[in-house]
């Protein structure tokens, strides 16, 4: 007797588990895009981990690939405890401060060899992608399914895997608050793209900037003569000035020449600050540089700088004042 057919189609084969992947990188934009494709997400400033779930096995793979699952233990334990034998989660592990905001400087201490007021514990993991389940690679799938297929895995969760939301609101009042509250900034995506490595315009960052005066007291030479390579920034502290980090981009060669000419006439052998810097050349504190940055270091300095003006020190009310 002949068997009976099944019309029950094949099932495909498993996809093949990738060892790394390449994260997708948003590009750097001035202002938020418009229309309804775009999904909006806060800025984490951490480190960006996919972490790979496998049969008996996690590993947590940074940026770079490098294999630093033993620096984020507890998100490998949290990450067998998911529910999928096989799974890549795609994110960024942060350190929030006292305002719930990431905090690159706190993250950096509590992943360092010294001894440190914040628990290793404290890293939280923000997914924000799904790229592989269950023996299915989601990467060709558009990012409005990968998050369909995530949000239930971690959504709801309060322990250190968490969901980075996406937020329901227009880009630039999204923006807007973002950086009143003192984010980094915002990313935006498109739903309607598949996953893909590299640099995207997919993905898209769009930077909170700060902007502040801050007195000269020195600079660096640069290794192209009669150039400057950073200018040596202090902020008011008390009755005094303390130091605040080099600034090092902002102007052209022309300008950086004229500059450093403008500080030669001022040179002084008594720095302004306490600072000891081989190769420095200090000057009267007597001009006050204009520069953007992204926010404060741990240790009290700019990130990431970039010079926009110079004017006389008429008087410090203009200043910036560190708060003991």
């Amino acid at each position: 007797m002949a068997r009976a057919s099944s019309n029950k189609p094949p099932e495909a084969p498993p996809d093949p588990m990738p060892a790394r992947i390449e994260p997708c990188v948003a590009t750097l934009v001035d202002k938020p895009p418009k229309g309804r494709d775009w999904a909006f997400e806060v800025k984490w400033d951490g480190y960006r981990l996919t972490v790979h779930v496998g049969p008996g096995r996690v590993r947590v793979i940074t940026r770079g690939g490098y294999d630093w699952t033993d620096r984020f233990a507890p998100i490998a334990a949290e990450a067998r405890q998911l529910g999928h034998e096989t799974m890549i989660l795609d994110g960024e592990a942060v350190v929030l401060d006292g305002q719930g905001r990431s905090d690159f400087g706190l993250l950096q201490r509590a992943l360092g060899r010294k001894p440190s007021l914040h628990d290793p514990r404290e890293i939280l993991f923000f997914a924000f992608d799904l790229l592989y389940l269950d023996g299915r690679d989601l990467r060709r799938l558009p990012l409005a399914d990968r998050r369909r297929l995530l949000e239930p895995i971690v959504a709801g969760r309060d322990g250190v895997i968490r969901l980075s939301e996406e937020v329901e609101a227009d880009g630039d009042e999204f923006f807007r608050i973002a950086c009143e509250h003192g984010l980094e900034g915002i990313v935006a995506k498109r739903r309607d793209k598949p996953y893909h490595s590299g640099r995207r315009p997919d993905w898209l960052k769009i930077k909170c900037v700060r902007r502040d005066s801050f007195v000269i007291v020195g600079y660096e030479p640069s290794t192209v003569p009669g150039a400057i390579g950073r200018l040596l920034l202090a902020a008011r502290q008390g009755e005094g000035l303390a130091y605040v980090g080099g600034c090092g981009t902002g102007w052209t060669y022309h300008e950086s020449v004229k500059l450093r000419e403008l500080l030669d006439e001022i040179r002084t052998d008594r720095p302004a600050v306490a600072l000891r810097r081989k190769g420095a050349v200090f000057v009267r504190p007597v001009l006050v540089a204009e520069a953007e940055y992204r926010a404060w270091t741990q240790d009290g300095k700019l990130r990431h700088p970039s010079f926009k003006g110079i004017r006389e020190r008429a008087d410090d009310a203009g200043v910036f004042e560190l708060q003991r």
